[in-house]
């Protein structure tokens, strides 16, 4: 819970920054790329959190991995070297796209299909967000086969239930009654 309430910290610092100076788009897209990079890489994340290695060797290892992000991000990596804090990163990259879309006026929606979702499911999806929130509209896919067909749609604190799933859980219940 610790470095939950540090990466919020430093993401909402990070965002002040990079607002003041103007790319906070650009900086949106670098912890886009730092976290979907830190997270589909086994060996990059146990190379950040090792507590082996020396701030310098990851810092230095992660200006070269991410040669092409703004200055404002390499700073970041300067500043968590600093302070011995580079196992928050993937939080504070996601907590940043977090808050960048709140700023923004963004939701995501995270939608739980049985299988990738097609044009005909992602219009109805489509429909059913107008009925939970007026923002724009974010949409992840998540797949889940056990929810056996339909969807979950989860939007903030929000949840609809449209699975097969569901529907026989309750279906069993009335049942059972």
């Amino acid at each position: 819970m610790a470095g939950t309430r540090a990466a919020i910290r430093y993401a909402k610092a990070v965002l002040d920054t990079a607002n003041d100076k103007g790319v906070a788009v650009a900086v949106n897209a670098d912890m886009a790329t730092i976290a979907s990079t830190i997270n589909g890489n086994v060996e990059l994340s146990a190379f950040i959190v090792n507590p082996t290695l020396g701030t310098d060797a990851k810092e230095s290892a992660l200006l070269e991995i991410f040669a092409d992000v703004n200055p404002l991000t390499k700073d970041l990596f300067g500043l968590l070297s600093g302070n011995k804090r580079f196992e928050a990163l993937s939080d504070i990259a996601s907590e940043y796209n977090r808050l960048f879309d709140e700023m923004n006026g963004v939701e995501v929606a995270k939608v739980t299909t049985a299988i990738p979702m097609d044009a005909a499911l992602e219009a109805k999806v489509l429909a059913k967000i107008l009925t939970f929130s007026n923002k724009k509209i974010v949409i992840e896919n998540i797949i889940d086969p056990a929810i056996i067909g339909g969807f979950i749609l989860r939007i903030g604190d929000k949840q609809y239930n449209a699975s097969i799933a569901n529907s026989l859980q309750v279906l069993k219940r009335e049942l059972s009654n």
